[in-house]
């Protein structure tokens, strides 16, 4: 039984490499290429692969946004992210849209043959206890988030204050507040948050800094 592939990349030689890797098996065909996600959602519906082999990066969006379209509207494609990063965001995000396998580009070929192999039987390349860890960590991030969209506006600029190690004293001076003010505004942030510590509020804030800044550099790469 032959096993049908489509290869979404921006790089035409990535393509042609990966073709000619895929097709050396007489049981695997390549049936159709794309260089944007928008050639590959129109491109998919008609030529109906077993296996869609997806980068991350495109010069029109992302192939996560392009695997949670196909498994939506294609449920029986299964979808392996091909990438050259490791990225715990872009991971979580596979996950969440259902993709069977994530692998870097670093990979050998005759893994990459088999990673295709595998996830058109309908086996997983992302193991348990990854997935496990990824829903975990969306599940802290959202409440996280959650309890961000709480805080007043003068509350997150007392947050950061925090983040950047100074005191209640400083903040006062800084926002023109007497330093009592800025010790309830402390505690009431705290208390949205189901804090005990400043220095968890800091920590907290600096994860939000980090993932505002990853989205920002997903955004532009």
């Amino acid at each position: 039984m032959v096993t049908r592939v489509f290869l979404l990349d921006d790089h035409e030689i990535v393509r042609e490499g990966v073709r000619r890797l895929i097709e050396t098996d007489e049981d695997l065909v390549v049936v159709g290429e794309a260089a944007t996600a928008a050639e590959a959602l129109e491109a998919i519906g008609e030529v109906r692969p077993d296996v869609a082999v997806l980068d991350v990066r495109l010069p029109d969006g992302d192939g996560v946004d392009v695997c949670r379209e196909i498994r939506s509207r294609h449920p029986e494609v299964a979808c392996l992210i091909l990438t050259s990063f490791a990225d715990d965001d872009a991971l979580a995000r596979a996950v969440m849209a259902g993709a069977s396998g994530y692998v870097l580009k670093q990979i050998h070929g005759n893994e990459l043959v088999a990673s295709v192999r595998s996830v058109a039987s309908g086996r997983t390349l992302i193991d348990s206890a990854t997935t496990r860890r990824v829903l975990e960590e969306l599940r802290r991030s959202h409440a996280e988030q959650d309890g961000a969209d709480r805080l007043t506006p003068r509350e997150r600029e007392i947050l950061e204050l925090i983040a950047a190690g100074k005191t209640n004293r400083q903040i006062g001076a800084e926002l023109f507040l007497a330093e009592k003010t800025v010790k309830n505004y402390v505690s009431n942030l705290l208390a949205k948050l189901g804090m005990g510590r400043r220095s968890e509020a800091a920590a907290y804030a600096a994860r939000l800094a980090e993932r505002r800044a990853q989205s920002a550099r997903n955004e532009l790469g």
